[in-house]
């Protein structure tokens, strides 16, 4: 949620000027025991759409690598900070971030440093779905067992049947790149008893025969005809909606 009331920048100079100092402070305290503590920075920006162009900038998004080398190596070089050799930089552009992260509190974004003792968490109620095809607001999507039903399809918010706005979550630009992806598409629900994520395909659209697809890893393609039955997602789905827009499932957030 974008907080209105605090001083926000409004220029890449700006935003990379928080990241580095929140970085260095961070780092600075994560230092500590034997050499190599460090393990990694984790980045999650949860920034407006019009916004993101400038997040992207900042973090030299362009050029993989030229942040972590150029601008967080030389932090550590700089303060004598000590890391790991496989030392990992990573950002994400996602709507929810995980609860070990710290909010950083000029701008929509929090921090995680990984080192020995603390990681991530790979607890199995939060996954990522990431974009591989199409054009939606964001190319991963941090989804949480207790985020309710996660809804997909073209644009944020629809009209739908019975007068109510959908508001779809993982939500498709209304392109012509897009056209297969119907406003109602589908929807990601949380299965307690199987502890487990479930893809459903919602009704009206795309005709049901087209409508949504999962591959496997294993190259199983399974079609999703009857909105009622569900798929239980696995690291490595790939979910294909209408012709071309493909989203796959993972417990990692890495590349």
């Amino acid at each position: 949620m974008f907080n209105l009331f605090k001083e926000r920048p409004h220029d890449v100079k700006g935003i990379r000027h928080i990241l580095l100092q929140t970085i260095k402070e961070k780092l600075q305290r994560a230092q500590g025991g034997e050499g190599g503590n460090i393990m990694g920075v984790y980045l999650f920006i949860n920034c407006s759409e019009a916004e993101k162009h400038l997040y992207e900038a900042a973090v030299f998004s362009s050029t993989p690598g030229k942040f972590k080398v150029e601008e967080v190596q030389k932090i550590a070089d700089d303060y004598a900070i000590t890391l790991s050799t496989s030392f990992k930089f990573e950002v994400a552009f996602t709507n929810l971030f995980p609860p070990q992260a710290e909010l950083i509190g000029e701008i929509d974004a929090a921090i995680f440093i990984s080192t020995k003792r603390s990681g991530l968490s790979n607890k199995k109620n939060r996954a990522f779905i990431k974009v591989l095809n199409g054009e939606a607001e964001k190319e991963t999507y941090l989804i949480d067992s207790g985020a309710g039903r996660i809804n997909i399809g073209r644009e944020a918010r629809v009209q739908a049947t019975g007068n109510y706005v959908r508001k779809n979550v993982i939500a498709f630009m209304p392109t012509e790149r897009n056209r297969s992806v119907s406003r109602q598409h589908a929807h990601i629900e949380w299965e307690a008893d199987s502890n487990s994520f479930l893809v459903f395909a919602d009704e009206g659209g795309i005709p049901p025969n087209n409508k949504m697809k999962v591959r496997t890893p294993e190259g199983v393609l399974i079609k999703m005809q009857a909105i009622e039955v569900g798929h239980r997602l696995q690291e490595g789905d790939q979910v294909i909606l209408g012709d071309m827009a493909v989203l796959e499932f993972t417990y990692s957030g890495e590349d």
